[in-house]
Protein backbone atom coordinates (compact mmCIF):
# COMPACT_ATOMS: atom_id res chain seq x y z
CA UNK A 1 0.00 0.00 0.00
CA UNK A 2 1.54 3.19 -0.83
CA UNK A 3 2.08 6.32 1.62
CA UNK A 4 0.76 9.67 1.87
CA UNK A 5 3.56 11.14 0.36
CA UNK A 6 3.95 8.63 -2.39
CA UNK A 7 0.59 9.09 -3.44
CA UNK A 8 1.33 12.84 -3.51
CA UNK A 9 4.24 12.77 -5.50
CA UNK A 10 3.22 10.24 -7.92
CA UNK A 11 -0.02 12.50 -8.41
CA UNK A 12 1.98 15.81 -9.08
CA UNK A 13 4.16 13.95 -12.00
CA UNK A 14 1.23 12.60 -13.23
CA UNK A 15 0.25 15.89 -13.78
CA UNK A 16 3.60 16.95 -15.05
CA UNK A 17 3.49 19.55 -11.89
CA UNK A 18 6.92 20.99 -10.20
CA UNK A 19 7.22 21.78 -6.62
CA UNK A 20 7.40 25.18 -7.71
CA UNK A 21 4.25 25.24 -9.38
CA UNK A 22 1.85 23.52 -6.98
CA UNK A 23 3.55 25.91 -4.32
CA UNK A 24 2.49 29.27 -6.38
CA UNK A 25 -0.86 27.41 -7.51
CA UNK A 26 -1.98 26.20 -3.53
CA UNK A 27 -0.03 29.47 -2.10
CA UNK A 28 1.64 26.82 0.43
CA UNK A 29 5.10 26.50 0.54
CA UNK A 30 7.14 24.49 -1.17
CA UNK A 31 9.37 23.13 1.46
CA UNK A 32 6.33 22.13 2.96
CA UNK A 33 5.23 20.07 -0.05
CA UNK A 34 8.55 18.42 -0.24
CA UNK A 35 8.43 17.22 3.68
CA UNK A 36 4.46 15.81 3.03
CA UNK A 37 6.16 13.82 -0.30
CA UNK A 38 8.73 12.61 1.98
CA UNK A 39 6.01 11.97 4.61
CA UNK A 40 7.21 14.60 6.85
CA UNK A 41 4.29 16.17 8.78
CA UNK A 42 6.30 17.73 11.33
CA UNK A 43 6.20 21.31 9.56
CA UNK A 44 6.86 23.29 12.67
CA UNK A 45 2.61 24.01 12.46
CA UNK A 46 -0.47 22.66 14.53
CA UNK A 47 -2.13 19.80 13.46
CA UNK A 48 -4.94 21.82 12.02
CA UNK A 49 -2.69 23.51 10.06
CA UNK A 50 -1.11 20.53 8.62
CA UNK A 51 -4.33 19.04 8.09
CA UNK A 52 -6.16 21.74 6.40
CA UNK A 53 -2.35 21.91 3.73
CA UNK A 54 -2.81 18.35 3.23
CA UNK A 55 -6.44 18.51 2.16
CA UNK A 56 -5.75 21.61 0.16
CA UNK A 57 -3.09 19.97 -1.72
CA UNK A 58 -4.80 16.82 -2.58
CA UNK A 59 -7.78 18.80 -3.92
CA UNK A 60 -4.89 20.11 -5.99
CA UNK A 61 -3.77 17.48 -7.48
CA UNK A 62 -7.11 15.68 -7.81
CA UNK A 63 -6.61 12.96 -5.21
CA UNK A 64 -9.22 11.88 -2.38
CA UNK A 65 -8.63 14.32 0.62
CA UNK A 66 -10.76 12.30 2.80
CA UNK A 67 -8.69 9.29 2.78
CA UNK A 68 -5.75 10.81 2.50
CA UNK A 69 -6.40 12.64 6.36
CA UNK A 70 -7.97 9.49 7.18
CA UNK A 71 -4.82 7.95 6.97
CA UNK A 72 -3.08 10.74 8.17
CA UNK A 73 -5.23 10.63 11.00
CA UNK A 74 -4.20 6.98 11.19
CA UNK A 75 -0.86 7.37 11.28
CA UNK A 76 -0.47 9.76 14.36
CA UNK A 77 -2.74 7.63 16.03
CA UNK A 78 -5.79 9.16 16.58
CA UNK A 79 -8.00 12.13 16.30
CA UNK A 80 -5.96 15.42 17.01
CA UNK A 81 -8.08 17.62 19.68
CA UNK A 82 -10.55 19.58 18.38
CA UNK A 83 -10.16 23.49 19.06
CA UNK A 84 -13.09 26.05 19.51
CA UNK A 85 -13.63 28.06 15.82
CA UNK A 86 -10.96 30.52 15.51
CA UNK A 87 -9.35 32.44 12.70
CA UNK A 88 -5.53 32.76 12.23
CA UNK A 89 -3.49 34.12 9.26
CA UNK A 90 -0.41 32.27 8.18
CA UNK A 91 1.58 34.05 5.84
CA UNK A 92 -0.05 35.03 2.59
CA UNK A 93 -2.75 32.60 3.80
CA UNK A 94 -6.11 33.07 5.67
CA UNK A 95 -7.62 30.24 7.36
CA UNK A 96 -11.23 29.73 8.76
CA UNK A 97 -11.43 27.09 11.60
CA UNK A 98 -14.79 25.41 11.66
CA UNK A 99 -16.55 23.10 14.10
CA UNK A 100 -15.64 19.54 13.60
CA UNK A 101 -17.67 17.46 10.93
CA UNK A 102 -19.89 14.39 11.40
CA UNK A 103 -16.65 12.29 10.98
CA UNK A 104 -15.22 14.46 13.80
CA UNK A 105 -11.93 15.95 11.96
CA UNK A 106 -11.81 20.15 11.85
CA UNK A 107 -13.04 21.62 8.55
CA UNK A 108 -9.43 23.83 7.72
CA UNK A 109 -10.11 25.77 4.71
CA UNK A 110 -6.94 26.48 2.84
CA UNK A 111 -5.97 29.13 -0.52
CA UNK A 112 -5.10 25.57 -2.54
CA UNK A 113 -8.63 23.72 -2.02
CA UNK A 114 -11.04 23.95 -4.57
CA UNK A 115 -13.74 26.68 -4.81
CA UNK A 116 -15.94 25.27 -2.93
CA UNK A 117 -13.02 24.57 -0.13
CA UNK A 118 -10.90 27.37 -1.17
CA UNK A 119 -11.27 30.42 0.74
CA UNK A 120 -9.67 33.83 -1.15
CA UNK A 121 -6.85 35.22 0.48
CA UNK A 122 -8.44 39.04 2.23
CA UNK A 123 -5.89 41.66 1.72
CA UNK A 124 -7.28 45.10 3.10
CA UNK A 125 -7.07 47.97 1.02
CA UNK A 126 -5.97 51.63 2.29
CA UNK A 127 -8.75 53.16 4.36
CA UNK A 128 -11.26 49.90 4.23
CA UNK A 129 -11.07 50.33 7.91
CA UNK A 130 -11.49 53.97 7.80
CA UNK A 131 -15.29 54.98 9.74
CA UNK A 132 -17.84 56.43 7.17
CA UNK A 133 -18.96 59.72 6.94
CA UNK A 134 -22.23 60.21 7.43
CA UNK A 135 -24.65 60.69 4.58
CA UNK A 136 -25.83 64.55 4.17
CA UNK A 137 -29.69 64.69 4.46
CA UNK A 138 -30.89 65.48 0.66
CA UNK A 139 -34.11 67.62 2.64
CA UNK A 140 -31.06 70.11 4.51
CA UNK A 141 -29.44 70.42 0.77
CA UNK A 142 -32.71 71.32 -0.76
CA UNK A 143 -33.61 73.69 2.61
CA UNK A 144 -29.99 75.42 2.04
CA UNK A 145 -30.68 75.90 -1.44
CA UNK A 146 -34.00 77.50 -0.84
CA UNK A 147 -32.68 79.82 1.90
CA UNK A 148 -29.22 80.72 -0.05
CA UNK A 149 -31.75 81.89 -3.95
CA UNK A 150 -33.64 83.66 -1.17
CA UNK A 151 -30.66 85.63 -0.01
CA UNK A 152 -29.37 86.40 -3.86
CA UNK A 153 -32.88 87.71 -4.91
CA UNK A 154 -33.06 90.11 -1.82
CA UNK A 155 -29.96 91.15 -2.48
CA UNK A 156 -30.71 91.79 -6.30
CA UNK A 157 -34.22 93.66 -5.68
CA UNK A 158 -32.37 95.59 -2.83
CA UNK A 159 -30.05 97.04 -5.51
CA UNK A 160 -32.38 97.32 -7.84
CA UNK A 161 -34.58 100.10 -5.52
CA UNK A 162 -31.64 101.78 -4.83
CA UNK A 163 -30.70 102.97 -7.97
CA UNK A 164 -34.31 103.19 -9.40
CA UNK A 165 -35.35 105.62 -6.23
CA UNK A 166 -31.54 106.30 -4.77
CA UNK A 167 -29.65 107.62 -7.38
CA UNK A 168 -26.23 108.07 -6.54
CA UNK A 169 -25.85 112.07 -5.71
CA UNK A 170 -23.60 113.75 -8.32
CA UNK A 171 -20.19 115.58 -7.41
CA UNK A 172 -19.74 119.37 -7.29
CA UNK A 173 -17.42 119.28 -10.06
CA UNK A 174 -19.86 116.67 -11.99
CA UNK A 175 -22.76 119.53 -11.49
CA UNK A 176 -20.53 122.08 -13.08
CA UNK A 177 -20.44 120.64 -15.84
CA UNK A 178 -23.72 119.37 -16.49
CA UNK A 179 -24.22 122.96 -15.63
CA UNK A 180 -22.08 124.12 -18.32
CA UNK A 181 -23.23 121.39 -21.25
CA UNK A 182 -26.79 122.69 -20.23
CA UNK A 183 -25.86 126.58 -21.00
CA UNK A 184 -24.14 125.44 -24.25
CA UNK A 185 -27.48 123.62 -25.62
CA UNK A 186 -29.14 126.67 -24.48
CA UNK A 187 -27.42 128.75 -26.41
CA UNK A 188 -27.00 126.66 -29.85
CA UNK A 189 -30.93 126.55 -29.70
CA UNK A 190 -31.95 128.60 -32.12
CA UNK A 191 -33.95 132.01 -31.48
CA UNK A 192 -38.20 131.82 -31.15
CA UNK A 193 -39.80 131.12 -34.80
CA UNK A 194 -41.65 133.44 -36.63
CA UNK A 195 -45.17 132.59 -37.98
CA UNK A 196 -46.80 134.45 -41.33
CA UNK A 197 -50.76 133.51 -40.69
CA UNK A 198 -53.83 134.23 -43.18
CA UNK A 199 -56.66 135.58 -41.89
CA UNK A 200 -58.31 135.60 -45.59
CA UNK A 201 -57.21 133.75 -48.37
CA UNK A 202 -53.88 135.93 -49.73
CA UNK A 203 -50.87 135.25 -51.87
CA UNK A 204 -47.64 135.70 -50.12
CA UNK A 205 -43.92 135.99 -51.24
CA UNK A 206 -41.33 135.19 -48.41
CA UNK A 207 -37.70 136.10 -48.94
CA UNK A 208 -34.89 136.29 -46.69
CA UNK A 209 -32.76 139.82 -46.66
CA UNK A 210 -29.07 138.51 -45.81
CA UNK A 211 -28.97 136.68 -49.03
CA UNK A 212 -32.15 137.14 -51.12
CA UNK A 213 -33.11 133.44 -50.99
CA UNK A 214 -36.53 132.85 -51.29
CA UNK A 215 -38.06 130.94 -48.76
CA UNK A 216 -41.72 130.62 -50.14
CA UNK A 217 -43.98 131.74 -52.86
CA UNK A 218 -48.02 131.02 -53.04
CA UNK A 219 -51.21 131.26 -51.84
CA UNK A 220 -52.29 130.65 -48.16
CA UNK A 221 -55.77 129.89 -47.05
CA UNK A 222 -57.79 131.52 -44.10
CA UNK A 223 -56.58 130.37 -40.98
CA UNK A 224 -53.02 128.95 -42.73
CA UNK A 225 -49.63 129.73 -41.21
CA UNK A 226 -46.16 129.54 -42.60
CA UNK A 227 -43.64 129.38 -39.98
CA UNK A 228 -39.65 130.97 -40.62
CA UNK A 229 -36.37 131.42 -38.98
CA UNK A 230 -36.50 134.80 -36.78
CA UNK A 231 -34.22 136.48 -39.07
CA UNK A 232 -34.97 139.56 -41.19
CA UNK A 233 -37.29 138.74 -44.46
CA UNK A 234 -38.77 140.15 -46.33
CA UNK A 235 -42.68 139.97 -46.99
CA UNK A 236 -44.71 141.04 -50.25
CA UNK A 237 -48.58 139.76 -50.26
CA UNK A 238 -51.59 140.82 -52.54
CA UNK A 239 -53.48 142.26 -49.25
CA UNK A 240 -51.17 142.95 -46.53
CA UNK A 241 -53.62 143.42 -44.18
CA UNK A 242 -55.40 139.78 -45.20
CA UNK A 243 -51.90 138.43 -43.14
CA UNK A 244 -50.31 138.99 -39.29
CA UNK A 245 -46.91 138.32 -37.99
CA UNK A 246 -46.66 136.07 -34.66
CA UNK A 247 -44.19 135.54 -32.35
CA UNK A 248 -43.71 134.21 -28.45
CA UNK A 249 -47.33 133.58 -29.07
CA UNK A 250 -48.49 137.08 -29.68
CA UNK A 251 -50.29 138.56 -33.10
CA UNK A 252 -48.77 141.51 -34.80
CA UNK A 253 -50.12 142.69 -37.69
CA UNK A 254 -48.20 144.46 -40.81
CA UNK A 255 -49.47 148.05 -40.18
CA UNK A 256 -49.99 147.91 -43.93
CA UNK A 257 -52.88 147.50 -46.65
CA UNK A 258 -52.64 146.68 -50.58
CA UNK A 259 -50.21 144.81 -52.19
CA UNK A 260 -46.61 146.05 -50.72
CA UNK A 261 -43.39 144.45 -49.96
CA UNK A 262 -42.63 145.43 -46.21
CA UNK A 263 -39.42 143.68 -44.07
CA UNK A 264 -39.67 143.01 -40.38
CA UNK A 265 -36.86 141.38 -37.96
CA UNK A 266 -37.53 139.84 -34.48
CA UNK A 267 -33.94 138.61 -34.11
CA UNK A 268 -33.67 141.33 -31.55
CA UNK A 269 -36.58 140.59 -28.97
Amino acid sequence: MQSIGERLEEARKKRGISIREAAEATKIRGEYLQKFEGNQFEIGLTDLYTRGFLRGYANYLRIPSDRLLNDYAALRGGEPRVRQPSREVYGRMDLAISSTDERGEPQAESAAADSSQRPQARFQRPGENLPKAPAIDPALVFKGGIALGGIVLAVVLLWIIKTLFFPAPVPAGARGAVSTVSESVESAAPAASISIVALEPVRIKVVRKSDGVELFQGPLQAGERREYPNVPIYLTATELGSVELEYKGRRYPTGHTGHERIQFDFSSR
